[in-house]
């Protein structure tokens, strides 16, 4: 301890003193040497796609406009006769919607999914064998954000939604349904795991990570909700929308950002405009699309994209539609990067047409 804190010390002090007033006060990705270049490959990268920086900021404010539509439709489903602001306010401040106890959250997750897990069945023509967790965060990583934790290959180790419970009063009851949807089931645990167990691909596919696949699978599978019996109180069905509405906040933000001058608290007003996130979360969002351009791009582009493949095999099929197939159509190669996704639904479709 002698030798670390002092070290450390000097080190905090060369950060504070030194390293940060020399630092760019320029917050884009666009304004660095060749910074428009690596913002476009970087989006590119990050949605496996060919969009460019504006076409996703328009899409962004078309989805946002959207769901807030969505989200007004709630505040007169409950009666609500303020403004969303003032919704918003009371959604963070009335303890009905919050654990009095961090150690009730855990619980609260697992009842969700007792009840998730028996309606898979009805989506998924086949279901990965590895079991799950539902485990709190280490308290030394602090309070950040849930996360999910891959099982290993070999099924020797199960996979875990790690569930931060240190704040109840900052995790609010109606966004748990949505966020088991995303971390566990079916969401990372069911596309990671099934990828994990199938046959026949090398171990770089049955392990691999695309982000706007990943992620875009995720926030699809929060859709699902409705399906698997989920959202039945419309402040559930809010916190699917609050959920949902901040993925399309993030395409305005982060190309509001890195390519058409948006400063810091431009996106930080953005997003308290039109999501219930506390202030402080919000600072930290925006920080961190701050120093990590474009990855948080993937999570809608990629939901989009899903949803427009499943309206098209609907369409192309009719009564042929499985949805149970179609989920497995888009599980059972592995992570794949949005084009070829694309291209392995449009096959499936024609052996579906061929199908007698």
């Amino acid at each position: 301890m002698g030798a670390i804190v002092p070290a450390l010390q000097r080190l905090h002090k060369f950060i504070v003193e030194t390293y940060l007033p020399a630092g760019r006060k320029d917050i884009a990705a666009s304004t660095l040497p060749g910074g428009t270049a690596y913002y476009a490959l970087a989006v590119r990268s990050s949605t496996t796609t060919d969009l460019s920086a504006k076409e996703i900021h328009e899409t962004g404010k078309r989805e946002v406009a959207r769901i807030r539509k969505e989200m007004d439709a709630i505040m007169k489903q409950v009666g609500f006769e303020g403004s969303f602001p003032a919704f918003l306010q009371f959604l963070r401040t009335d303890p009905r919607f919050y654990y009095a106890k961090g150690e009730e959250i855990l619980p609260g997750y697992r009842d969700i999914a007792k009840r998730v897990e028996p309606e898979l069945p009805k989506l998924f023509a086949e279901l990965p064998r590895l079991p799950y967790g539902i485990r709190d965060i280490s308290a030394y990583q602090g309070e950040t954000a849930e996360y999910y934790s891959p099982g290993a290959t070999d099924g020797s180790r199960a996979g875990y939604f790690n569930a931060y419970i240190g704040n109840p009063a900052a995790r609010p009851k109606f966004a748990m349904e949505d966020l088991l949807l995303h971390e566990a089931v079916p969401g990372h645990h069911l596309q990671i795991a099934r990828a994990q167990e199938i046959k026949g691909l090398p171990p770089f596919r049955r392990n691999g990570r695309y982000n706007a696949y990943g992620e875009g699978w995720a926030l699809y599978a929060e859709s699902l909700g409705a399906e698997l019996g989920l959202y039945t109180n419309p402040y559930s069905r809010f916190g699917q929308l609050d959920a949902e509405i901040l993925r399309a906040v993030r395409l305005v933000v982060d190309t509001g950002m890195h390519a058409f001058g948006w400063s810091r608290a431009q996106a930080i007003d953005y997003m308290k405009e039109n999501t219930s996130l506390v202030e402080s979360f919000i600072e930290a969002e925006v920080d961190r699309y701050i120093v990590w351009p474009s990855q948080a791009l993937g999570y809608k582009i990629g939901e989009l994209k899903i949803k427009e493949l499943r309206a098209k095999a609907q369409k192309a099929l009719g009564a042929k539609f499985d949805i149970r197939r179609f989920h497995n159509a888009l599980l059972d190669d592995g992570a794949l990067p949005l084009d070829l996704l694309e291209a392995r639904i449009d096959e499936w479709i024609k052996t579906q047409q061929l199908a007698k």
